[in-house]
């Protein structure tokens, strides 16, 4: 059964992607293309009412870089992070002054982070699955 279509901003996130800011261009660089062990971020993603910096969307994951604008909104912030939190999304927040100064530290603190999930990783062989079976090698066989 197909689920209900559930409008999305779209624009907005669209809008945000344009405008990213250093510190998101900066760490979308090694999370972008599965770089980080193969799971899957997409950046400015809208969930529900509420536009988010990084998503893993299979582990349920937000990545969210705090900049000047998210310290004087704490209170907003604190309503966010219980809304999304109730959506069943866990959330880690990084300083964009952080990314600057670390962005291997901050990769270290996700990829951690990602593997204390204890979880198989994305896009497992399909051949350690059992999915295809192994096939001789035509040396094996003695062909050549």
């Amino acid at each position: 059964m197909r689920r209900p279509f559930k409008p999305r901003n779209t624009e907005r996130a669209q809008e945000l992607r344009r405008q990213a800011t250093p510190a998101e261009r900066k760490l979308w660089q090694y999370l972008s293309k599965r770089q980080l062990h193969g799971y899957k971020l997409s950046r400015q993603i809208p969930i529900d009412p509420y536009v988010c910096d990084f998503v893993c969307r299979s582990e349920k994951l937000i990545i969210e870089l705090d900049g000047y604008s998210h310290e004087t909104a704490q209170k907003a912030n604190a309503n966010r992070t219980r809304y999304l939190q109730q959506q069943g999304y866990r959330i880690i927040r990084f300083t964009n002054d952080n990314v600057f100064q670390n962005v291997e530290g901050v990769l270290v603190e996700i990829q951690k982070y990602l593997q204390s999930l204890d979880r198989p990783t994305p896009s497992p062989s399909r051949l350690r699955e059992g999915r295809i079976k192994e096939r001789p090698s035509r040396l094996r066989e003695g062909r050549k």
